[in-house]
C-alpha cells in the first residue's frame, strides 16, 4: 500500500493558476460598507444645520400658560409678571446633546438681544428633570449668563414640552407666536425675532 494522495484535477482538465483564482469578496464588502457609512455620515451632517423645526401646537397665538419657579439664584419667575417685553424661554437639561450643541449659539442670541437694549428679548432657559449641581457645572464650564428656572410647577407640562431642546417665543402682549423643536440657531433666532417685531408693530 502506498500513502500517495490522489491528486484532484480541475474541472476541464487543467490545472489552476493564480490567474484562475476567484477574487477575495471581502475588501470589496468593506469598501461598499465604508462607502455607505460616509454616505449616511454626509447626509446626517447636511440635515443637522442647527435651524430647529417649526412645531404646530395649541398655544400657538394663544396666552402662554401659567409659568411660575424660583431661579438658580433663589428669586423668583413669573411669565405673567413679563408682559410688555419679547421673551424667549428655552427648554433644556445639563446631559441633553443638541442642548450641549445648541449652548454656543443661544450665548451669542442673548448678546445680540442684549445689544438692542430696550427693543431685545428676554430669555430664560427652563430646566426639566435635572440637579443644581449639574445646571450649574453645565454654566460654569459653557458660559451664559442669563436666568435660570431650576425649580418649577411643571412648566414644561404646561407648554407640552416631551422632548429638549425646545425654544419658544412670547409676545409682549403674553401670546405665545413660535414653537422651535430641537437644537436651534443664533441666526434662525434672529431671523425669526425680527419677523416677529415687524409683524407685531404693523
Amino acid at each position: 500500500m502506498t500513502d500517495a494522495v490522489d491528486a484532484v484535477e480541475p474541472a476541464g482538465g487543467k490545472e489552476s493558476s493564480d490567474g484562475d483564482r476567484p477574487r477575495p469578496v471581502a475588501p470589496w464588502i468593506a469598501l461598499g460598507i465604508a462607502v455607505v457609512m460616509i454616505g449616511l455620515f454626509v447626509l446626517l451632517v447636511g440635515a443637522d444645520t442647527g435651524g430647529g423645526e417649526d412645531a404646530e401646537s395649541p398655544l400657538l397665538g394663544r396666552p402662554a400658560p401659567e409659568a411660575v419657579g424660583t431661579l438658580l439664584d433663589g428669586a423668583n419667575f413669573d411669565l405673567s409678571q413679563r408682559k410688555g417685553s419679547w421673551v424667549v424661554i428655552n427648554f433644556f437639561r445639563a446631559d441633553c446633546a443638541p442642548c450641549i450643541a445648541e449652548h454656543p449659539d443661544l450665548v451669542a442670541f442673548v448678546d445680540d438681544q442684549d445689544a438692542l437694549g430696550t427693543e431685545g428679548a428676554e430669555f430664560y432657559s427652563i430646566v426639566v428633570n435635572d440637579s443644581r449641581e449639574d445646571v450649574e457645572e453645565f454654566f460654569a464650564e459653557r458660559g451664559g449668563d442669563w436666568p435660570v428656572v431650576l425649580e418649577h410647577e411643571q412648566i414644561d407640562v404646561a407648554f407640552g414640552v416631551a422632548l429638549v431642546p425646545e425654544t419658544w417665543i412670547i409676545d409682549p402682549s403674553g401670546v405665545v407666536q413660535v414653537r422651535i423643536i430641537s437644537r436651534v440657531s443664533e441666526e434662525r433666532l434672529n431671523v425669526t425675532m425680527q419677523q416677529l417685531r415687524e409683524a407685531y408693530a404693523a
